[in-house]
């Protein structure tokens, strides 16, 4: 049999690869930037006492950190993303330790100025905001920091959390390398006979095949690979949640939860009735489900038949450049401007395109202030890929005008937002999609995807979201994370939110172990409630134009300027009730009964 493998990456074509060039020229470059925040480091001792002695010497202290911030991202973006190429290569490891150690000392470094701040004599502040016209850029931030005062420790004991920073890297750092350096899964059979090797990145491929042996194979494969380290795995995330819990005890959070959702001044009660809603519509979820396995005409509806395409007369080859056009012609209700930075995007090389060997497996969107956005993809010619595109560069553009409308300190906006650009670009392309289309089979095929990113985006991540406030919950009252106990929880909410239509094969209940998003506590329920802000933007622009593209775009513009549920509530939605999420449940409940009377 014929043999498959990844390219390595002087195999892909230049075209195809990012041009990190654009933050730093070369190696030497960054070295020198490096030296230079070292050099600078040391600079901030001369504000330390001194930040109420007046206004001007606070407001020299503020620009140096956002100086100091500014070098330092590019330090680490530039190292990390080279490193993202290929994490075997030992140099590009290496940078990316040295830029992460860097990056622990410049928060070292700061650290006594917010503690020195909440130490002012009341009203000095005040004073100072009325004397300095300078000191108006800072407001927003000052407010922000005066807010968590009963969580900011003393200036010792902040120095001490901040040279702690380093250790709790550790945890996600051990995952990211054992994830996408050392594992490596064996050969499987493909639909047409050939030996290919299984990757992280051609998983999905697998599992939307119309054979259900391959389908199983994989499956099968990928997680006896993983259940080979299931107790490294669980020490691993253990530790990470050891390390959440303890940092939210360090600065006087009654939780984990609540200190992650106080970054962005969210209440606990947006977490708590995100899940709430979602039980509400498990209903819905089910009669999928059933729809899925009448459709497939199975006897057994297993957890390796979730992905595969309802409607297969109609499964998609999309290449790139054909994903880069339906891109665009989706994306045309936001408008001239919008259209123009995402062509510029496509031909400016920000984008790394290919799988290549030893490549960060996924998708993101990253870069710096002074850059451009760039995009990491690992495409593979299906409609899913698009969609990862379109998503992406929704992130990037937010970037992009964020960076473009904001000073320094306000242009990075917070992840409560982070994930609206991204699928509102995704709904909208879909949108377009369903409204040309005029074949049945190829509708029935589309709804089917749009539904699926309803499971995979509202339905999974707050199975995520719910797993990661369950896990928290166990070591916060004094119990250990082990592999049993984490496959038990697991497997007990796949149950819940698949119901009894599905087989829960016993290789699901690893699941937790490949996620990295759980070495970012908390983060995976955004994805949910920024889907949800998604489809209200996304109504709105279809239905009245110009006047929701204007107010769209001032969000897009915001930034961290004002906390991110006003940014949102500013431009028409209201996270803090349970509307947005419930409209898109509704949205979901609706095209269920499309493809079910599609389907007859």
């Amino acid at each position: 049999m014929e043999q498959q493998t990844l390219k390595s990456r002087s195999e892909i074509p230049e075209a195809d690869k990012w041009h990190l060039e654009d933050i730093f020229a070369n190696n030497d470059e960054w070295e020198k930037e490096f030296a230079h925040v070292e050099k600078l480091l040391d600079e901030g001792k001369k504000f330390q006492g001194h930040l109420a002695d007046d206004a001007d010497t606070l407001i020299s202290c503020f620009e140096w950190m956002d100086d100091l911030s500014l070098r330092i991202e590019e330090v680490y973006a530039y190292a990390r993303m080279r490193r993202d190429e290929d994490n075997r290569i030992a140099n590009y490891q290496a940078l990316t330790d040295r830029a992460g150690a860097l990056a622990v000392k410049v928060s070292s470094a700061a650290s006594y100025v917010v503690p020195e701040l909440l130490a002012m004599p009341e009203g000095k502040l005040d004073e100072f905001r009325a004397a300095s016209a300078g000191m108006e850029l800072y407001n927003h931030a000052l407010d922000d920091i005066l807010r968590k005062k009963e969580h900011i420790l003393s200036s010792v004991e902040e120095r001490l959390l901040a040279e702690v920073g380093e250790l709790a890297e550790a945890p996600g750092a051990i995952f990211s390398m054992a994830n996408n350096a050392d594992l490596k899964f064996p050969s499987i059979t493909d639909e047409s006979g050939k030996s290919v090797e299984l990757t992280k990145g051609n998983f999905i491929q697998f599992m939307e095949s119309q054979k259900q042996e391959v389908r199983k194979e994989a499956f099968q494969t990928l997680y006896s690979t993983y259940g080979k380290q299931r107790n490294t795995w669980a020490a691993t995330l253990n530790s990470s949640v050891k390390s959440d819990v303890f940092f939210a005890k360090a600065r006087r959070y009654p939780s984990a939860l609540e200190a992650s959702l106080d970054d962005d001044r969210v209440p606990l009660k947006v977490y708590d009735a995100l899940i709430d809603t979602v039980h509400e519509f498990l209903p819905q979820m089910h009669r999928y489900v059933q729809l899925r396995k009448k459709a497939l005409k199975l006897d057994e509806l297993h957890m390796y038949d979730i992905y595969v395409p309802i409607v297969p007369e109609t499964s998609m080859t999309i290449t790139y450049e054909e994903a880069k056009k339906m891109v665009v012609e989706g994306l045309r209700p936001l408008g001239k401007d919008y259209i123009n930075i995402l062509e510029e995007g496509f031909a400016k090389s920000w984008i790394d395109v290919y799988e290549n060997e030893g490549k960060t497996s996924g998708a993101y969107s990253w870069g710096t202030y002074r850059s451009h956005p760039y995009v990491l993809l690992n495409h593979q010619d299906t409609l899913d890929s698009m969609f990862t595109l379109a998503h992406e560069m929704g992130h990037s553009l937010h970037t992009y005008l964020s960076n473009r409308k904001q000073p320094h300190l306000y242009a990075g906006y917070k992840i409560f937002v982070a994930e609206v650009a991204s699928t509102l670009n995704e709904s909208l392309i879909m949108e377009h999609l369903l409204k040309e289309t005029k074949d049945s089979k190829t509708l029935a095929y589309l709804i089917n995807h749009y539904l699926e990113q309803f499971r995979g985006t509202i339905f999974r991540q707050t199975m995520f979201a719910e797993f990661e406030k369950k896990i928290h919950s166990v070591v916060e009252e004094g119990g250990a994370l082990t592999a049993e106990n984490l496959s038990e929880m697991y497997r007990d909410l796949n149950a819940r939110y698949y119901g009894q239509e599905v087989v829960l094969d016993p290789e699901i209940a690893l699941e937790w172990a490949r996620i990295p998003h759980f070495y970012n506590a908390f983060y995976v329920y955004k994805y949910a409630t920024g889907f949800s802000a998604a489809i209200a933007f996304a109504r709105a622009i279809l239905e009245e134009g110009e006047p929701a593209v204007t107010r769209y775009l001032e969000f897009l513009s915001g930034g961290s300027s004002d906390y991110p549920i006003e940014l949102l509530r500013k431009a028409g939605v209201d996270m803090e009730t349970p509307v947005p999420v419930r409209n898109a449940l509704q949205v979901f409940s609706e095209l269920v009964e499309k493809l079910e009377k599609l389907l007859e």
